[in-house]
C-alpha cells in the first residue's frame, strides 16, 4: 500500500484526535522530557517489537528505550500541536531521531516528513 493511501486511511480516526488533543491538558505533568527529531514510521504490515500489528491509523510510536505501554505527549515545536501516543515498538534507528510516529500521529501534528518535537513522558497506559 502506498504511503499516500496510508495517510488517507489515517484521516478516518484523526477526527478522534481532536478529542485527544483537547484531553492532553488534563493529563498529569510529564515525568521526563526529551527533544529531537520525529519521523513517520514506515509500515509494511509487520508486527511491532511488542507483538502488536503495525497499524498506520493507531496513535502508537517507536522509541529506543521507553517501556512498552508508556504514554508520551509529543509536541511539535514548530506548530505547537500535540498528540498522545503509546509506545509499542523500538526505533528509530537513524542517528538524531528520537521517535517514529504512525501516519495518524504525524497527521495529528500536521507534518509529513520530519519535525522537531518535545516528548513528555506521562506514565504507563492502564
Amino acid at each position: 500500500m502506498a504511503y499516500g493511501s496510508l495517510i488517507k486511511l489515517a484521516r478516518i480516526p484523526v477526527v478522534l484526535t481532536s478529542t485527544l488533543l483537547a484531553l492532553t491538558n488534563d493529563l498529569p505533568m510529564p515525568l521526563t522530557e526529551e527533544t529531537g527529531i520525529a519521523s513517520i514510521y514506515a509500515y509494511t504490515g509487520e508486527l511491532t517489537a511488542n507483538g502488536e500489528w503495525a497499524l498506520p491509523w493507531a496513535l502508537t510510536a517507536a522509541h529506543r528505550t521507553l517501556p512498552f505501554g508508556t504514554l508520551v505527549r509529543v509536541i511539535d515545536d514548530i506548530s505547537d500541536r500535540a498528540v498522545v501516543v503509546r509506545i509499542n515498538d523500538r526505533g528509530p534507528f537513524i542517528d538524531g531521531r528520537i521517535i517514529d510516529l504512525t501516519p495518524a500521529g504525524a497527521a495529528a501534528l500536521g507534518f509529513d516528513g520530519l519535525t522537531h518535537v518535545t516528548l513528555e513522558v506521562l506514565g504507563k497506559a492502564s
